[in-house]
Order: structure tokens, then sequence, then C-alpha cells
């Protein structure tokens, strides 16, 4: 089987990826102690928590539509921009003690926004710039590198530079940020899609182009299907990773000592799904290979119902994060390759939206149950949800 070589502008779109995870996993943690060393009530905390989710659940289509109207290389660079900018200035103002909970709540919330326009550009761009048949490879090899980023590097790197001083994580993450923006601008200009080429007097109101995007999304039977399908699955999965730290601890029997490398097992699946993402949906097809995950998922997570161990637990977390991330990357080159070219951030909008309404319902039904009846028939749940899902 010929390989397709995936390109010059695919690695620049690459790197610039890589840089703006590593970045967010500095930031995250940073962000989290920051705001705990400002505030120790649990409800300003929360705020600040709430304040990073709210964004891609309310402009989450108006970034597709902006998406879909703009050269998409440039809403890159400039997002990636103004980022740069805000991260900057919180770190000048944490350098000069001058950090606020309504400081941080503000720079959650703006860069949450910007991240969702972001990611509804970068989602419509990757066609343009690898052949249909290296999607899912293309797909993978983001979520590769940026799980290696994120978790082996950025995310263990974070406390320790917030203890050197509390500014630099965030000045880190603002150069990752310019280097993206760079990164990107140095891609070849792609075609403009239909919705950014029409004249700004014919161009119907946002509304319109939404519910266009919502409309073409349900009536395609099969990309509407994998939308619901993973909106469901996004419901045990939310509830899982809410109690994944009890459960290890008191089910598993995991050493609070040993909780990293156990939470570790999810990343190195996630990285062997990835890279074997392209390679599965290029053997099975993507839709038989949609079907395949979901049942290895439901076996994986029936076994970390079932473990009372931490080793055979970590290894189900591992295989139900590997088809976690090889459903992603197959699902969302199924989309790019059928979806047409002015519609792409409409309908990628869409879809993830559809995907997040679940998952706080998820991770409020596992702290119930939990709560309840413990940790155990969280997992057990999951595990019968998923068995659903794949039916």
């Amino acid at each position: 089987m010929t390989v397709t070589a995936l390109g010059r502008d695919f690695r620049l779109l690459w790197s610039a990826a890589v840089s703006s995870r590593f970045g967010d996993a500095l930031r995250t943690p940073a962000l989290a102690l920051l705001a705990a060393t400002v505030s120790r009530d649990p409800r300003i905390i929360a705020a600040i928590t709430v304040a990073g989710q709210l964004p891609p659940l309310l402009f989450g289509l108006l970034g597709g539509v902006y998406a879909d109207r703009r050269d998409r290389r440039r809403t890159m660079a400039l997002v990636d921009g103004v980022r740069a900018a805000v991260v900057a200035a919180l770190a000048v103002a944490v350098a000069l003690q001058r950090a606020s909970v309504p400081l941080l709540l503000v720079a959650a919330f703006l860069l949450a926004a910007l991240g969702t326009l972001f990611d509804s550009a970068s989602f419509a761009l990757l066609p343009a710039l690898v052949p249909p048949d290296a999607l899912a490879r293309a797909n993978g090899r983001l979520q590769a590198g940026s799980a290696v980023a994120g978790g082996f590097l950025g995310a263990p790197a974070a406390g320790v530079l917030f203890a050197v001083a509390p500014a630099v994580p965030f000045a880190l993450d603002a150069v990752t940020f310019a280097a993206a923006a760079l990164l990107v601008l140095a891609l070849s200009p792609a075609p403009v899609a239909p919705a950014a080429a029409r004249p700004r007097a014919r161009r119907e109101s946002v509304w319109s182009e939404i519910v266009e995007g919502l409309r073409w999304l349900r009536a395609h039977r099969t990309l509407w299907r994998i939308t619901l399908l993973a909106a469901a699955s996004n419901l045990a999965i939310s509830g899982i990773i809410a109690v994944q730290v009890l459960y290890a601890l008191d089910v598993l029997r995991v050493p609070p000592a040993g909780y990293g490398l156990f939470a570790a097992a999810a990343i190195v699946g996630g990285v062997a799904g990835a890279l074997g993402s392209g390679r599965l949906g290029a053997w099975l097809g993507t839709l038989p290979a949609l079907r395949v995950v979901l049942a290895a998922q439901t076996v994986a997570l029936t076994g970390f119902a079932l473990a009372r161990h931490p080793v055979p637990g970590a290894i189900g977390l591992a295989v139900f994060a590997a088809g976690t991330v090889v459903w992603n990357s197959l699902g969302a080159s199924y989309g790019q390759r059928h979806v047409p070219t002015g519609l792409l951030g409409r309908v990628g909008a869409a879809q993830r939206m559809v995907g997040l309404l679940t998952a706080p319902l998820g991770a409020v039904l596992a702290g119930l149950v939990a709560a309840a009846y413990g940790t155990a028939p969280v997992a057990g749940a999951a595990a019968a949800t998923f068995a659903l899902v794949t039916v």
C-alpha cells in the first residue's frame, strides 16, 4: 500500500498545533494553581473553571460561521496572536502581583472563546492541506503530537515552572502562541471557501448560516448518527473522568504516589491510538473501523469496571483511551471528506456543540451516583452505555 505524503503545509500545521498544546498544558494547571493562591473559596475556583467551559457552548456555532466566512489560515494566525497578547498580559500581571479574581475570570473566558474560533478554522482548513486518503492519518498525527506535548511534556513541567516563578508558565504559553501564529502564516494560501467568496451584501444573516449548517448535518444520515453516537459516548467518558481519581484510589487500590503513573496509561493509549488510526481506517474502511472501535471500547471499559487491581485497570483504561482517539480521528476525517468546503466550519462546530452538551450531564450524574452508591457503579454504567452505543 502506498502511503501518501502529508507535505510541508501539514508539517507546519502540526508544529503550530503541538506548540499551542504545549503552552496550553503549561497554562491550564498553572491557572488552577494561581486561582488557589488568589482565593481559597471553592466557589471562586469553580467559577474560573466554568468561565473556561462556557464559550464553546455560547459561541461554538458563531465560530463555525466565522471560519466559513474568512480566510481560515489568517483567522488561525490572528487568533493565536491575540491569545499570545492575552496570556502575555496575564504573565505581566502575575509578575507584578496584580492578579485578581476578575482578571482570571476574564482571561479564562476570553482564551476559551478564542480557542473555539481556532478549532473551527483548524478543522475546516485541514482538508485543503492534505489529500482525502491521508486525512485519518493526519488527524491521528495531530492528536498524537498534542498528547505527547501536553501529557508528557507540558503538564509535568507546569507545576515545576510555577514553583520557580508563577509568571513563567504564562510567559512561555505566550511564546508558544506567537510561534504557532508565525507557523500558520507560513502555510500556503488555501482556496477561499464559497461562503467567504460571496460579496458581503449577498451574504445571509449569521443565524441563517448557522441554520444552514445544522440542517445539512441533520440531513446527512451517517454523519448525524456519528454525531449522536459521539454525544452518547461523551456522556460515559465524562462520567468516568469525573470519578477517575476516586475510582483508582478506592476500587483499584492505586497508591496515591502511583496515581500519576496510572493516569499516564491513558496518555500512552491515546498516543498509540492516534498513530494507528490511519492504518486501521485504511484497512477496514472508516465506518467499519468505527464499529470495531466501539466494540473494543465496550470490552475495555467492561474490563475496567470489573478490575480490582491497578494493572488490569490501567490496561483497560489505556485501551479505552486508544479507542477514543481513534474514534475522534476517523470521525473527523469522515466529516472532512464528506462536508462541502463552504460548510466545514459550521458543520464541525455543530458536531462539537452536540457532543459538548452531554459532557456536563455525565459528570453531574457520575457525581450523584458516586455519592449515593460509590464509584464502582459509575464504571459499570459507563460500560453499559458503550454497549448500547455499539448496538
